[in-house]
């Protein structure tokens, strides 16, 4: 179970990492305990670790959808890796399925969907929302609303191979292994070091980053 609450906007650190979790019993957790706790972790804050000024244009909606599904009765989480295309700074990078609000998309939640049914052949109508987290602001200047949501396995998944390399899925309880993950830290133009976390290579694929922050705040949530 997680040891400590972590505020919106908190640095990790090597120290708070290595006792934030222990093994967690997340095989056994039902979908409506999951429910239950993001909405008692919604306040509507955003996280936001940059310092005024950091941006000079308003920031652009995004949704992902974070893919919980049950293998051999343990949860998953799907993950996408991103096609490589030049000039594209996150080419090559592991993410959760999702993008950019359309102005056709009538909601944040509808953007998620819909790019996870581009992405992996996810049909929205396969998938049951159990809650959102908090919105999280990227070093890209997007504002990105996480929808917390679960399929059936197995699942026919029907990749984009112009948006999308590979898709596959990561033990939830392997990801909140503490021995699993460390910390670096970073330097940006106008900002205090502030801390990016990395996972392990698991299966050849490497999470860091927004994606891994997004992670652990979904563990702190549920854990």
């Amino acid at each position: 179970m997680v040891s400590k609450h972590i505020q919106t906007g908190t640095l990790f650190t090597l120290s708070t990492l290595s006792t934030l979790f222990t093994f967690p019993t997340f095989p056994t957790l039902p979908e409506a305990e999951i429910t239950r706790r993001l909405a008692g972790a919604s306040n509507r804050e955003v996280y936001n670790p940059f310092p005024t000024g950091f941006f000079k244009e308003p920031s652009h909606p995004a949704a992902i959808l974070i893919p919980f599904t049950c293998v051999d009765g343990a949860w998953h989480l799907l993950f996408i890796r991103r096609t490589q295309h030049e000039n594209d700074r996150h080419g090559g990078q592991v993410a959760f399925p999702g993008g950019r609000v359309d102005k056709s998309d009538p909601n944040v939640l509808a953007a998620a969907l819909r790019e996870a049914e581009e992405e992996v052949g996810l049909n929205p109508s396969d998938v049951r929302i159990l809650g959102r987290m908090n919105d999280f602001l990227s070093v890209t200047n997007y504002l990105v609303t996480p929808f917390v949501g679960v399929f059936n396995w197995p699942y026919p998944i029907k990749i984009d191979p112009h948006e999308v390399s590979r898709a596959f899925t990561i033990p939830l309880a392997w990801l909140a292994y503490p021995e699993n993950v460390q910390v670096m830290q970073r330097h940006l133009p106008q900002s205090r070091p502030w801390p990016v976390i990395y996972f392990d290579p698991y299966d050849g694929e490497a999470l860091w980053g927004f994606t891994a922050h997004v992670v652990m705040q979904l563990l702190e949530i549920i854990g």
